[in-house]
């Protein structure tokens, strides 16, 4: 019973199913037909919206086409109405208002690029045309006013702004007139020029650079670059080389060097070695400072603009420098060689950092030539020097034994080269030079023996032996004592001092036995031999010489040392310890001899003589010969007055006064040597006797010239003294100085 019930259940339940899906299908149905009804009617009423939709979309394109039209009618009623303004601007000119000018230059070119973007509109070529012939216009009158501003503020450099931007130990005020530091602080005050603080003067006002700047700018942008170019370095390089020439550079041709005296071109090398620091360190270091400011962004340009506007001035400068590199070599221009090597080595830094662009290549690359060519002639002079002292062929005789002119020429020369020490070593080390001092050393080492070589020689135009010894034993010791108070003694060494010093008493020794040896056998009593007759003075000993040889003795004594005492008296032994040396090492021998033969002859004789006079014979005492000697080597005095030019920087310029005059026994002569690093040098000086020297008698005027002083000497040769004045003789050191102060060497 159970299983039909179920089954019958389930068939009521499937019945209901079967119904409701019948159902569901019908209520499909209809919504399907109510759709499709729907979407009819949308077709319809689309079909029926799509002209007014049409419609509607081309109102909207319109409008926007509009909007679009009016900002761009807009927009070019701007421009014009800004070029407008702009000519406006460009026809009052730059001068009222120079930054709105530029403004309305920078608004024409945007017109103009604006337009020639924009060439759809029938009137375009003529408004470019017009903006065109603006815009020229006002970079013309941008060009006049980039010139007129560049010239009204490019003044010349006077000389005294020059000299303010120095360091203190190089301005000329630094330097009284007439007075010279000792060439030692000289070359200190070179070596720390490096760190030395240099002002470049104001070329061109701070406040008109940015106007300038923007000036190049917008010739730049319009195509003018050339007309920036030649505007630019026409106008620096006139102010520049004006500047210059206002300080006193000139161009000189190797021909102009070659024709100058000496002196001249000296001062000229010193002026030249001034020159070359004010133009490198301010001049040429200010004209980069502004290219570079004003010409800004514009590199190519900028680099080709300083080189033409310092390329004239370079050149004259180191034309002149070549020119004395490449003229005759001799001994005396050895030390400005050297001064201008010495200059062109301590500017190498700042011309490579100048002249260091591909523009200026040419220039850096002479400077560095220059350089090399003046070490070359530098060493060769050098090497010529030895020579010259080997072949100096001098006939003038130092009459009176003293110190020859070439040996003071000579040693003074080898000084001043250790003033120049780390100079040489730089200069040898240029060509390679492993042991740049060993190299110095025998150079000077050869130049000594040159000098001795040709004393010994010159020795031999004396035909007095003993002046010929006492001649060689005054240059010997000039040479020693000169070497061992200057910086030689270290490079020659101890052993090469006491070998000379051996030398020079050899000479002394010499000296002694050929003038004094006869004189000695006069007053010896050894070795005398009794005569056959006149009697026989007795003696102590025993032994006994005859009256006729006492007589003979004391009369060939008197006759020979009188003889000597006037020829030595007329000698001359500069050096004072060497003069009281050599009278004290002849009265040591002469002296006690006398004394003896004096003490023993000396009162029998007049016994002998039956009471005559024995003064005839017995003319000296032994303390008359003593004061006698104390007059030998003391030649007469002579008077000399030195005068010489002083120089814008204060330093002595060089002169050179001959002159002969019947007053003196023989000619004198003056050189003064002036350089940049020191004073004068006096290398000859020959003075004879009592005698002043006017100073109408050198052949100047007081005109023009100061520090004149008068030099008293009992020598025919100055020696070694220093004025307070920093003027360097060569010669004696027994000298006085009459209202001035002598320091001594």
């Amino acid at each position: 019973m159970g299983v039909p019930q179920a089954m019958a259940a389930l068939r009521d339940k499937a019945a209901l199913v079967r119904e409701s899906l019948q159902k569901s299908q019908a209520i499909t149905e209809s919504m399907v037909s109510i759709l499709g009804s729907f979407d009819h009617r949308l077709s319809s009423l689309e079909t029926a919206m799509r002209p007014t939709q049409i419609r509607t979309h081309s109102i909207r394109r319109a409008h926007e086409n509009i909007d679009k039209t009016l900002k761009a009618a807009e927009a070019i009623l701007g421009r014009f109405d800004l070029t407008r303004k702009a000519e406006a601007k460009v026809l009052r000119g730059p001068h009222e208002d120079l930054e709105s000018y530029l403004e309305a230059i920078d608004q024409l070119r945007s017109n103009l690029q604006y337009f020639t973007t924009h060439k759809c509109f029938k009137r375009t070529s003529g408004i470019i045309t017009h903006a065109n012939n603006l815009l020229t216009k006002a970079i013309s009158k941008l060009e006049d006013e980039f010139r007129n501003l560049l010239t009204n503020y490019s003044k010349v450099v006077e000389p005294d702004r020059l000299f303010d931007g120095l360091p203190d130990s190089l301005r000329p005020s630094a330097t009284s007139p007439g007075k010279r530091n000792d060439s030692k602080k000289d070359s200190d005050n070179q070596k720390n020029s490096e760190n030395a603080v240099y002002t470049p003067p104001t070329l061109i006002p701070p406040r008109v650079l940015p106007l300038l700047h923007n000036l190049a700018q917008q010739m730049v942008q319009a195509g003018h670059q050339q007309q920036l170019f030649r505007i630019y370095r026409d106008t620096r390089a006139s102010v520049l080389e004006q500047s210059l020439r206002k300080l006193g550079v000139e161009r000189l041709s190797k021909d102009d060097v070659q024709k100058m005296q000496w002196e001249v071109l000296e001062a000229k090398i010193g002026n030249w070695i001034h020159y070359m620091r004010i133009a490198v360190k301010l001049l040429f270091a200010g004209e980069k400072k502004i290219c570079d400011q004003i010409l800004a962004g514009i590199d190519s340009l900028r680099d080709q603009c300083y080189a033409e506007i310092t390329a004239n001035s370079v050149s004259v400068l180191l034309s002149f420098g070549e020119a004395i590199a490449k003229s005759k070599r001799s001994p005396e221009k050895l030390f400005v060689l050297l001064d201008m090597y010495e200059i062109m080595r301590e500017l190498q830094s700042e011309i490579d950092y100048l002249f260091g662009t591909k523009s200026s290549t040419e220039m850096r690359e002479s400077a560095q030539s220059l350089t090399k060519r003046l070490a070359q002639t530098a060493q060769e002079t050098f090497g010529d020097f030895e020579e010259a002292v080997a072949k100096d062929a001098t006939k003038t005789a130092v009459l009176d034994g003293t110190v020859h002119p070439l040996t003071s020429y000579v040693i003074n020369y080898v000084k001043f080269l250790f003033d120049y020490k780390t100079t040489l070593e730089q200069l040898f080390q240029e060509f390679e030079e492993s042991d740049t001092e060993a190299q110095l050393k025998t150079l000077t080492t050869r130049i000594m023996e040159a000098l001795q070589t040709n004393l010994d020689g010159k020795s031999k135009q004396y035909k007095d032996p003993a002046l010929t010894q006492l001649f060689l034993m005054n240059n010997m010791h000039y040479i020693v004592r000169s070497v061992r108070r200057s910086e030689a003694k270290d490079l020659l060494g101890d052993d090469w001092v006491q070998i000379h010093r051996r030398i020079v008493q050899q000479h002394a020794n010499q000296y002694k036995r050929i003038s004094w040896a006869k004189v000695l056998q006069c007053v010896t009593i050894q070795g005398a031999a009794p005569a056959g007759g006149g009697g026989i003075l007795g003696g102590d000993s025993g032994s006994g010489i005859s009256r006729a040889m006492v007589k003979d003795r004391f009369k060939n004594f008197n006759a020979q040392f009188e003889d000597l005492h006037m020829r030595q008296c007329q000698w001359n032994v500069p050096d004072s310890e060497l003069r009281e040396s050599l009278r004290l090492a002849v009265a040591e021998v002469l002296l006690p001899a006398y004394r003896s033969f004096h003490k023993r002859f000396g009162q029998v004789l007049p016994m002998a003589e039956s009471g005559k006079s024995p003064c005839k014979y017995i003319k000296y005492k032994p303390e008359d010969l003593e004061r006698m000697l104390s007059e030998f080597f003391e030649a007469a005095l002579g008077f000399l007055l030195l005068v010489w030019p002083v120089g814008p920087w204060g330093e002595l310029l060089p002169s050179m006064y001959s002159s002969r005059n019947s007053g003196c026994a023989e000619d004198w002569d003056v050189t003064l040597r002036a350089g940049p690093r020191r004073g004068p040098v006096v290398n000859s000086c020959w003075l004879r006797g009592d005698h002043r020297v006017p100073l109408a008698n050198l052949g100047v005027k007081n005109k023009g010239f100061e520090n004149v002083g008068e030099v008293i000497t009992n020598s025919t040769f100055v020696q070694d003294i220093s004025l307070n004045l920093g003027l360097k003789l060569a010669g004696s050191s027994n000298v006085g100085l009459m209202d001035q102060k002598l320091n001594e060497q």
